[in-house]
């Protein structure tokens, strides 16, 4: 059983940086595909980014060049690195693991999920 925790979420201001993290535990990191999803309010949750084993990205168009996720193989981390944050970003950010190959079949299919982490961005 995979086991995802999140951190790092919290307040910002509009403008600002910030970075969440997600520690993967419980099976061989180096066979999962990990990645980010987001879900405001009454919104349906949405992809944003992943990251395969050998560290291939992929991206939400609505992302791209804001958003930057890395991988740590050693300290089996994700981290998702946000800037130029817009109070529209409010939102729980989930993460997401799958037995995949390929960073954009997360969009797919998800095997596991994290309890997510709170950001919110202040105008």
């Amino acid at each position: 059983q995979v086991q995802l925790v999140e951190s790092g979420g919290g307040l910002v201001q509009a403008g600002d940086s910030r970075t969440i993290s997600c520690k993967f535990s419980g099976r061989t990191f180096s066979a999962y595909t990990v990645g980010w999803f987001r879900q405001a309010p009454g919104i349906e949750r949405d992809f944003l980014a992943a990251v395969d084993s050998r560290g291939n990205p992929n991206y939400a168009d609505s992302v791209k060049g804001r958003f930057t996720i890395s991988r740590d193989n050693a300290k089996t981390t994700v981290t998702l690195q946000m800037n130029s944050l817009k109070p529209e970003d409010t939102a729980v950010y989930f993460c997401a693991a799958a037995s995949l190959a390929r960073p954009d079949g997360l969009v797919q299919r998800v095997d596991y999920w994290g309890q997510g982490t709170q950001v919110t961005v202040s105008s």
